[in-house]
């Protein structure tokens, strides 16, 4: 029985790591078959997708019997979830957490977009393509410090 699986994290978590491990495992495992064959589905970047999507990603899973590794942040720089992360989380048969540390050594499980001072950045676009070094991933307890007291 094939699933989706969801890995989801904080900035900087090693997800897209974690998915070239993945597909190289997948590979290895499958050498010999056909290059026609597929093993599995790979999605990095999950947290951009739509709901139609993940529905579709779901569909390979049920009728294909194809498993579907999807990596993503679970939420937004405003603590907010992503519409492709909200309905993996509704949807998919595994849920995995990828963890990294906030600066202060605990669990990070938000990101905190930050200005050229390192000042959190309350107000945009939910989405800025390529500006990973904005980004930091902070603890809940940082996150609410930093980001909530100024929205």
């Amino acid at each position: 029985m094939a699933k989706v699986y969801f890995y989801y994290s904080a900035m900087n978590a090693g997800k897209s790591t974690n998915l070239l491990q993945s597909a190289y495992n997948y590979y290895a495992k499958n050498e010999k078959s056909s290059v026609a064959n597929l093993a599995c589905v790979l999605v990095d970047e999950a947290q951009f997708l739509t709901r139609e999507q993940v529905r579709q990603l779901t569909d390979i899973s049920d009728v294909l019997e194809m498993p579907v590794l999807a990596y993503g942040l679970r939420t937004d720089f405003l603590g907010q979830l992503f519409e492709g992360s909200k309905y993996l989380l509704a949807w998919a048969d595994e849920l995995k957490e990828l963890k990294t540390v906030c600066f202060c050594g605990k669990k990070a499980i938000m990101n905190m977009r930050q200005d050229a001072n390192g000042n959190a950045v309350t107000k945009g676009d939910q989405v800025e393509i390529g500006a990973e070094d904005k980004y930091t991933s902070l603890c809940r307890v940082h996150f609410k410090e930093k980001v909530t007291r100024n929205v």
